[in-house]
């Protein structure tokens, strides 16, 4: 598949051929569901427990007589309506850590980048370098491109310049190619790669 590179002003800057087994596979629905559900309960940590009645080392001895007493017949000193008692209805220990094939993950990767590929919403820069870091200029690039709510995925790091210049844009996101996902990639209009975010990624599922 050969895409057209573009700079961040809008110019042309040759032609970039994409790998067809990343960027032509026809998506799922089923295979992204199951990626974006494991991602999404991967961010869950585990909850922290509370100790219940059944936890709490407490005598179990009736400490009062059952009538005359002029208070509530209580039987156990580890009632939850006790100071030192045990937690009424607490929170369980839950473990949000499931699996998922490596390969499904793989396939749900390059279908994620192929969905963008398909409806014409990926789009290929040849670097991201903004001159001095000004957000007003990123901003005034990214209305000439035409852009929305976009992910950039720039090669082992983000260019620092363009890092500084869109953090105060709340429509985009950017990544390093080591940090693509289908989450991430599915929830944005629009896909930027640069030259360098190709090649990573490429090399990382031929690797």
């Amino acid at each position: 598949m050969k895409v057209k590179v573009q700079t961040l002003d809008a110019k042309a800057g040759g032609d970039i051929e994409l790998n067809d087994a990343i960027f032509a596979v026809e998506p799922r629905a089923d295979i992204l569901h199951r990626v974006v559900t494991w991602q999404l309960e991967k961010r869950r940590e585990t909850a922290r427990g509370t100790r219940e009645r059944a936890d709490v080392a407490r005598t179990g001895k009736k400490f009062g007589r059952q009538k005359g007493g002029g208070t509530a017949r209580h039987g156990d000193r580890r009632a939850p309506v006790f100071v030192g008692g045990g937690k009424a209805h607490g929170a369980r220990v839950r473990d949000f850590n499931p699996s998922l094939n490596k390969k499904i993950r793989a396939l749900g990767l390059k279908m994620a980048l192929s969905s963008h590929a398909k409806a014409g919403s990926l789009i290929v820069l040849d670097n991201l370098t903004v001159d001095g870091a000004k957000t007003k200029a990123l901003k005034g690039s990214f209305e000439k491109l035409g852009l929305g709510k976009t992910l950039v995925i720039d090669g082992d790091t983000v260019e620092n310049s363009f890092a500084l210049a869109a953090g105060n844009l709340h429509k985009i996101n950017v990544l390093p190619a080591i940090g693509a996902n289908v989450y991430d990639i599915l929830k944005h209009d629009t896909l930027v790669l640069t030259r360098a975010a190709v090649e990573k990624l490429e090399a990382r599922f031929n690797g």
